[in-house]
């Protein structure tokens, strides 16, 4: 999820703001194929349908414990519901990237889907390469955003959508085993304009899409935390210069607290040190480092981290184990 950008060279300083406005040189485009690019969408729309056949299962039981056949065509063929509602999301996300990239001429891969055969997601997102270095703060901002901002737009209507195709259901005196979404904020606030507070003993029971919705908001948080090579250290870069090394330290002590609140963060903070230590803490320099942003992208690096907040949640899945109720 998200893009990587190539290390950057020294660059000279400019000696204006003006000067700080940098257009990728035209690259040279060699004709590449797109096989891979189709054949790993192809898997991904695979095992997300598989996925999204067991979350539309589990939906049409109630949180019922008959087993249930999931890959017969029937179950199959509704979990479309899922696999579009998620790959919508991650695709707008990466062509958004990815059309910034074409805007100011700095050559970029197609989007890479990643299958996965995981029971709950069935990919693990999806990334654009950039085949050159970003030498400017703006042209790097925009990049940074655009996929966020993308995917967010599309993934608001699906939860809102999601939702309302969900509903509200009695939990079963035993709820040992059961997985329990935590709701960022935007979630929460949808469910409830939705479905108001469900009464005791009862939940909203996710339709597919909601569970996408759900997961495409997680992602989003997830590719916006400011470090290293993610879209909100890029970001971060981008306003803070190069003091966005410690924002970045600080938020990877951030992380290592979240892994004592939920054991869900421990994949999330390994990847995210394994990342620091093959690339580095400081982010690569451009030409303009020393140069501020202009206002209006200040008030955009604002509403990311308004995103970020709203799509945000200290603990995203435990298990939800209150025994046996009388």
């Amino acid at each position: 999820m998200g893009f990587s950008s190539s290390d950057t060279q020294d660059f000279p300083t400019p000696q204006s703001p003006e000067d700080s406005v940098y257009v990728s040189p035209v690259p040279v485009r060699r004709r590449r194929s797109i096989r891979w690019h189709v054949v790993l969408f192809l898997l991904t729309v695979a095992t997300t349908i598989i996925a999204g056949a067991e979350h539309f299962a589990s939906f049409s039981i109630d949180f019922g414990s008959r087993e249930l056949e999931a890959s017969t065509p029937y179950y199959l063929l509704n979990g479309l519901w899922y696999s579009a509602s998620i790959l919508a999301i991650l695709g707008a996300h990466e062509f958004g990237h990815y059309f910034a990239c074409r805007l100011y001429r700095v050559d970029a891969s197609l989007p890479y889907f990643l299958p996965a055969p995981l029971p709950l997601t069935g990919t693990l997102g999806a990334f654009i390469r950039i085949r050159q270095p970003i030498a400017g703060k703006r042209e790097l901002f925009d990049i940074g955003i655009a996929g966020p901002i993308a995917g967010f737009i599309v993934a608001v209507p699906v939860l809102l959508v999601g939702l309302s195709l969900s509903r509200v259901s009695q939990l079963p005196a035993d709820t040992t085993g059961f997985f329990e979404l935590g709701e960022p904020l935007l979630f929460k606030a949808a469910a409830w304009l939705i479905w108001g507070a469900p009464p005791d003993g009862y939940s909203v029971n996710l339709h597919p899409m909601a569970f996408a919705a759900w997961f495409g908001l997680l992602a989003t948080a997830l590719n916006l935390f400011p470090i290293g090579q993610l879209d909100g250290g890029h970001i971060a870069y981008a306003v803070f210069g190069r003091r966005s090394t410690l924002v970045t330290l600080a938020t990877v002590a951030c992380l290592v607290g979240l892994t004592f609140v939920s054991s869900s963060w421990i994949v999330w903070t390994v990847l995210t040190v394994g990342m620091l230590i093959a690339f580095g803490p400081r982010h690569p320099r451009t030409i303009d480092e020393d140069i501020p942003l202009d206002r209006t992208r200040r008030q955009l690096a604002i509403v990311a981290l308004i995103m970020f907040i709203v799509c945000f949640t200290p603990a995203p899945i435990e298990v939800f184990n209150l025994g046996a109720r009388p």
